[in-house]
């Protein structure tokens, strides 16, 4: 289950007087000119929004061709989804060249998520449990306690986000901020303080896949793609309650799948963008994607290793951190970060050697995590 990457664009993520749509028109149109393929071409789409619109309904600018064009929302997973949808409707002969894309707009402040539509009672909403940042802080708190993470770490990985994010001309946070000030920032969960957790935001981006070969010139493929769901034991945001006993963990299983599927191990990546909506969960999936054993990131911070002359480079376009995080469009930015790594034209923010081997993962509450693997 391989696909070609033709073409990948983003737009610049932050807030403007744009719509959610517009930076969506934006993206599909730059992906296609990255591709050199038409609209015409397009032989079936995949996209969604969380808050800014049904992404089918952006042919009445992309131009009225017939295509058919498949609305997913699955949380932040939403683009991942769509790729993985993509990719499938390749391996299937559904259509030749494919597009996924992915967009939003979302207010200031915090998600504000009902609990109905994620089958919980409404008291937990009233109690005030819907609030991620709660869920957040928590779970990094049991974590902090099991492994040994320090807060100066948590502090540490924000500080490489803004870091990056000065490097990445579409991000919305460029400044770069020391440790210090990030752990003296307003506290907003125990241990979280404000300049750890990433923005809701505005933002888009899309992928130009096509079945391999065909006489197109070799380039970004993409080896395997992996979507799975929670099992019992898994403490992911809006679980009412936790078991006793050994954590299950949705992006364990997703990373584990996509690295069979693509015969590679995480030893080879070179290049990775991990989910980030705070800097705790860049700290949780470095290990439960298989980066390292739990309790090992401290000593790898230290040592640079995810810095992007490290080892291993992990969100080299200073993640959701310092690009926020629209929705729709968090799983498809990482992709076309690991393509632009790929292809050798990331600028000031170049992984050195040019990588071979690129690692994505998304996770979307409750319990949904995509990965892919990428190579050249």
């Amino acid at each position: 289950m391989k696909a070609l990457v033709l073409g990948a664009a983003r737009t610049a993520f932050g807030r403007s007087t744009d719509t959610g749509r517009a930076h969506a028109v934006r993206a599909v149109r730059a992906a296609l000119a990255d591709a050199g393929v038409r609209w015409d071409e397009i032989g079936a789409a995949f996209g969604g929004s969380d808050a800014a619109g049904n992404a089918d309904t952006l042919v009445a600018e992309l131009g009225l061709t017939g295509v058919p064009f498949v609305n997913v929302r699955n949380g932040c997973a939403t683009g991942g989804s769509a790729l993985i949808s993509a990719v499938n409707a390749i391996a299937s002969g559904m259509a030749e060249v494919v597009l996924a894309v992915g967009f939003d707009k979302h207010p200031p402040g915090a998600f504000d998520p009902r609990p109905a539509d994620w089958g919980l009672p409404d008291e937990y909403g009233r109690d005030g449990l819907m609030v991620t940042t709660q869920f957040f802080g928590m779970k990094i708190q049991r974590y902090q306690h099991d492994h040994a993470i320090s807060a100066r770490t948590l502090a540490l990985v924000a500080e490489k986000a803004y870091r990056n994010g000065a490097r990445t001309p579409e991000a919305w946070r460029r400044k770069p901020l020391t440790a210090d000030e990030i752990l003296a920032s307003e506290m907003v969960s125990d241990p979280l303080t404000r300049f750890m957790f990433c923005s809701p935001g505005e933002g888009a981006a899309a992928v130009v896949l096509a079945a391999p070969g065909g006489g197109r010139r070799p380039g970004v493929m993409i080896d395997a793609v992996s979507l799975r769901s929670r099992r019992f034991g898994t403490f992911e945001v809006f679980s009412p309650w936790l078991p006793t006993g050994e954590l299950t963990s949705v992006s364990t299983e997703a990373a584990r799948a996509a690295f069979e599927a693509a015969g590679v191990g995480p030893e080879d990546v070179d290049v990775a963008q991990l989910q980030d909506t705070e800097s705790g969960a860049e700290i949780m999936h470095m290990a439960e994607c298989g980066f390292c054993e739990h309790g090992e990131q401290e000593a790898l911070l230290a040592a640079g290793t995810t810095e992007i002359g490290g080892r291993l480079p992990v969100n080299t376009d200073g993640g959701c951190i310092a690009n926020g995080e629209p929705i729709g469009a968090s799983g498809l930015r990482q992709v076309v970060e690991v393509v632009t790594q790929l292809r050798g034209r990331a600028g000031d923010r170049q992984v050195p050697g040019r990588p071979r081997v690129g690692f994505t993962h998304v996770y979307g509450a409750p319990g949904v995590s995509a990965c892919t693997v990428l190579s050249r």
